[in-house]
């Protein structure tokens, strides 16, 4: 294997690993403290760093820092004149958000969960996640300062260090403090997110050139990435949402929806890889104003993440109830919390690709060369929906309105995100987008509809594990033969898709760097801007083929699950 296929599956697993160790971060939490008073008040304190891992380290940092990093590579500076100006800004402007979180700790659980019943435990796990704000916006400077660098192992592994530093406090101080050690171990972790960069980025540091004196300004920079600020947060807003009107309900019900909300996120994130893999080839060509190859890379790509989440979705709505059980009904997690908590993943598992289809649409849209507002005001018509249906019913209907909610509220953003597609971003065939998603639905009803035949085959003495590996060879089985009785459409963009991401092509276009990290062609610091223009000194890429601009490369807004 290359120096490039060791980097590449290196970064691969240490992501991987990281994701892998939050969902067992989960299942213990489930484990020692089931669904109670106790974890609905930690998980009002962990919504301030669900909000801020995307703003401070994925997509806002990212899109902001790591163009303006690459523009001053670019120019022959390093990043020290950056760093020393405004890694200080940061850390302070960031240290006063935090300040003001402690001390208004009483009124952010009031604000985000009025019927709580537990408010000394919320509050005092408040005060203890509000340093990640400081601590995540500066391992999201480092992240996008690295990345800039083509060093991508460190920025791969932060999730990893988090969720180890978590599972350790969890394991060292639960019998002492109950559900407050998950709160300490937020904040130890995030400590550790910037420990396991802090040698790669000193080593940037002291390895950059001289600087030249000239100034960088950041006021583009700033002004790009507010459109997705905003929209960042108007998404995770259905998270608030749902935790204000879950406050109200039953002590356990704001857990229940967390941990099905946790178990529906996993294939809507595995979807979103390849759109992340392809995110650099949509942008090369939007850059290049290729409309035409921009409408066909949308098409595919959402061809193939639909196809993955209904997919999961036909699986879900089968066999939720077995899934929860084998995952969570150990220790403190009882058959009741199985009950609800599978009953809310079935209509969670209803708005899977409209979570995915939106990530996919959104990229489009901040793939071009001017930012737009559209994806943010979308996602507010969206979230408007959510929580009316959310404030109607939730009474009434209880947590499986506010899962209904999310479901309907998000389906109808990436109906609206992708029919804004055609006038906003390139002339995409909304007819055969249509078709080809009808199609993939039609075989996910049935496939799902052959499951629940699976499982009341199997019947309820049928250990679940057993349940889950029959059924989901059933459902799998019959979401591929009715996918390929459905038509051409879907199958054909599936391999159009495989032939541009697969492993082969991917690894024989890419470079290797001085740091030994991947490097697509997309990354590269000696590439056009993207205006179009060349710089100085140059290369030009063989063939007259321009690669993607180095601002749209490395943004990972395909996240994994914190």
């Amino acid at each position: 294997m290359t120096s490039v296929g060791r980097a590449a599956v290196l970064s691969g697993v240490l992501i991987g690993a990281g994701t892998g160790l939050g969902f067992v971060r989960d299942l213990v939490m489930a484990h020692l403290f089931g669904a109670s008073a106790g974890t609905d008040a930690f998980l009002v304190a962990w919504t301030i760093p669900e909000t801020v891992s995307p703003l401070l380290i994925e997509d806002a940092m990212a899109l902001l820092m790591v163009p303006v990093v690459t523009q001053l590579l670019a120019r022959g500076d390093g990043p020290r004149p950056l760093v020393a100006t405004a890694l200080p800004r940061i850390v302070l402007g960031l240290s006063a958000a935090t300040l003001t979180l402690v001390v208004a700790a009483p009124l952010v659980v009031d604000v985000l969960a009025p019927g709580l019943t537990e408010t000394g435990p919320a509050v005092q796990c408040v005060r203890l996640t509000a340093i990640t704000v400081v601590t995540f916006g500066v391992a999201g400077f480092m992240s996008a300062t690295l990345r800039a660098h083509h060093r991508f192992g460190p920025p791969a592994a932060i999730y990893l260090a988090y969720n180890v530093g978590i599972l350790a406090l969890i394991a060292g101080f639960s019998g002492a403090v109950g559900i407050t050690s998950a709160a300490i171990g937020v904040a130890c972790g995030s400590v550790l997110m910037v420990a396991v960069q802090a040698p790669a980025f000193l080593r940037c540091l002291r390895e950059a050139p001289a600087p030249r004196g000239q100034d960088l300004d950041l006021r583009i920079g700033v002004a790009a990435v507010a459109p997705i600020v905003v929209y960042t947060v108007t998404r995770q807003a259905q998270v608030f949402v749902e935790r204000f009107f879950g406050s109200e309900l039953a002590a356990g019900s704001i857990s229940h929806l967390n941990y099905a909300q946790k178990v529906a996120q996993v294939p809507m994130v595995l979807s979103l890889l390849i759109v992340t893999v392809t995110f650099p080839r949509l942008a090369r060509a939007s850059a290049d104003g290729d409309t035409a190859q921009v409408a066909r890379r949308i098409q595919q790509d959402l061809a193939v993440a639909s196809a993955m989440v209904l997919a999961a979705t036909a699986f879900l709505v089968a066999f939720a109830p077995a899934v929860i059980k084998v995952l969570f009904e150990h220790g403190e997690f009882t058959e009741d919390d199985t009950r609800s908590t599978a009953s809310i993943l079935r209509v969670y598992a209803l708005g899977l690709w409209g979570q995915s289809a939106v990530g996919l649409a959104a990229r489009a849209f901040f793939a071009q060369k001017r930012p737009t507002w559209r994806p943010a005001g979308v996602l507010a018509v969206g979230l408007a929906v959510t929580a009316a249906i959310g404030g109607a019913f939730a009474v009434s209907a209880g947590t499986l309105a506010l899962a209904a909610a999310n479901a309907t509220g998000i389906t109808l953003a990436a109906v609206l995100l992708l029919a804004g597609l055609r006038p906003g971003v390139a002339p995409v065939s909304l007819r055969r987008i249509a078709t080809d998603v009808f199609r993939l639905v039609l075989a996910a009803a049935g496939a799902c509809a052959a499951g629940l035949v699976a499982a009341a085959a199997l019947g309820a003495g049928t250990p679940a594990i057993v349940q889950l590996a029959a059924g989901g060879a059933v459902t799998a089985a019959a979401f591929a033969v009715l996918t390929v009785l459905a038509g051409p459409g879907p199958m054909a963009s599936w391999v159009a898709s495989w032939i541009a991401v697969g492993p082969l092509r991917t690894l024989g276009r890419r470079g290797r760097t001085e740091s030994g990290e991947i490097s697509e062609p997309a990354d590269r610091t000696d590439t056009p801007d993207r205006t179009g223009g060349t710089r100085p000194g140059d290369r030009a890429p063989p063939g007259g083929g321009d690669p993607a601009g180095a601002a749209g490369a490395d943004v990972p807004l395909g996240r994994p699950l914190p």
